[in-house]
């Protein structure tokens, strides 16, 4: 299975990890690893496990959970999933 990081995505983490290093360098490091991981080894085994994206009416856009930030992605094909941004407290837009 072939994930596809978006760039919004990309840079999304980015501003979050630079918030996390603030307060503790090696705590923004390991979530960027951790979250990387995490993606990697769950949403591919079974991606429509994950709920449904509530803003946009595509039954293909799912929503991953990690440490309450919310990862939407897009099942593209059986073989290739992409991950589409990061976000927490703040509505996630779809570009």
């Amino acid at each position: 299975m072939t994930i596809i990081f978006d760039d919004d995505f990309v840079e999304e983490l980015d501003k979050i990890v630079d918030f996390i290093a603030i307060d503790s360098a090696s705590r923004a490091a390991a979530f960027q690893v951790d979250i990387y991981t995490q993606i990697q080894a769950k949403i591919p085994f079974m991606p429509k496990k994950y709920r449904k994206n509530r803003h946009l009416k595509d039954d293909n856009v799912r929503e991953f959970i990690y440490k309450g930030y919310v990862v939407p992605f897009r099942i593209l094909s059986d073989d290739e999933i992409h991950i589409l941004g990061i976000y927490k407290r703040n509505i996630w837009k779809s570009k």
